[in-house]
């Protein structure tokens, strides 16, 4: 990918793409059956994105995820923050 490319996603998000590089290659090989894995990804997500997780919509969230109705990724928390 272009170095343009990244920058216009680092103007949308106001997050670096090192944090995001940095956050996907730590979610290769996680359990996201486990909860404390789940919520430690939901944490650091609105970390970067600098919003708040309720803890309702967290637990929501973490258990979609180890149910296995939604699969982790950042469209499904982006939307699911979104819809509070």
């Amino acid at each position: 990918m272009d170095n343009q490319f990244f920058k216009n996603i680092e103007k949308k998000t106001g997050v670096s793409m090192k944090d995001v590089m940095n956050l996907a290659g730590s979610l290769q090989n996680a359990n996201f059956k486990d909860e404390n894995t789940v919520r430690g990804v939901i944490q650091k997500v609105s970390q970067l994105a600098n919003k708040r997780v309720p803890k309702e919509l967290e637990d929501k969230i973490v258990q979609s995820i180890t149910s296995g109705k939604e699969k982790l990724d950042f469209g499904t928390i982006s939307k699911m923050m979104n819809n509070k």
